[in-house]
């Protein structure tokens, strides 16, 4: 009984020493941001890497969700004879909860695990300890490029998503399964709102954020040898992951 205790103890106070470093890291990377954000080529190449290389999983994502949720919405519908309202359905869906979450998903699993391995990577060569031996702060050079472009590259890719997702469901619902048209994109005007809008945005916005401090965290504080890389990098991608569904709660709720 009493190991017992004592390893529910030790499970305790690692995690909230944990929970404690993350909070340091993602305070310095704000107070980082707002003095030193960066070379703007770096961040170019990084939103590049975060971004540009991440739009092809996310256009074929977004094409697939959006004619699946055509699919399904349009044989939900048609047991109410609302077959109209079939553009409303794949676009609020996709505006506000799917495109945001599902651009994250993606990103993380190709973008984050590879941020968290490169740093990892760097620590276990000793390459940021050669920085903070020549006074460079690493944060300055690894950390804040990576914060700044995941931030602006998520809300481009979560609108590209929201774009060709919709343009799927259209595929589906107006040219395999004879919806109007017409009523497929007002029904879908007159029921999108600016508020769904920003929401989707701001949810984007925070899962970038996300994306690039679970990433760059885990890879700073990576343990030795390609073990410690290899264990970094899956409990990188698995934190991450759980991160934005359960921030994307609290969002929906709060925004809703």
């Amino acid at each position: 009984m009493c190991v017992l205790v004592q390893a529910i103890g030790h499970f305790t106070i690692g995690y909230v020493r944990d929970l404690g470093r993350m909070g340091r890291f993602l305070l310095k990377s704000f107070y980082m941001i707002a003095c030193h954000p960066g070379n703007p080529r770096t961040i170019l190449k990084q939103m590049r890497f975060i971004g540009t290389k991440s739009l092809f999983v996310v256009v074929l994502t977004a094409a697939f969700t959006g004619m699946v949720l055509g699919l399904q919405g349009y044989y939900s519908l048609a047991k109410f004879g609302s077959e109209g309202m079939l553009g409303t359905a794949v676009a609020l869906s996709l505006i506000r909860e799917l495109g945001p979450v599902l651009s994250a998903l993606m990103v993380t699993g190709r973008a984050g695990s590879a941020i968290t391995a490169e740093i990892g990577i760097m620590r276990i060569s000793e390459q940021i300890d050669a920085l903070e031996t020549m006074a460079l702060d690493p944060f300055k050079y690894l950390v804040t490029p990576k914060f700044i472009a995941a931030v602006i590259s998520l809300p481009l890719l979560c609108a590209i998503f929201d774009v060709v997702g919709i343009y799927g469901g259209w595929l589906v619902g107006v040219k395999l399964l004879g919806v109007n048209p017409g009523a497929y994109f007002y029904e879908m005007e007159k029921s999108v709102v600016w508020r769904d809008i920003y929401s989707g945005i701001i949810k984007s916005l925070s899962f970038g954020m996300i994306i690039a401090w679970v990433g760059c965290y885990k890879g700073y504080f990576a343990g030795h040898g390609a073990e410690g890389v290899s264990r970094a990098t899956t409990e990188s991608v698995v934190l991450t992951s759980i991160t934005i569904l359960i921030w994307d709660y609290f969002l929906t709720s709060i925004l809703l």
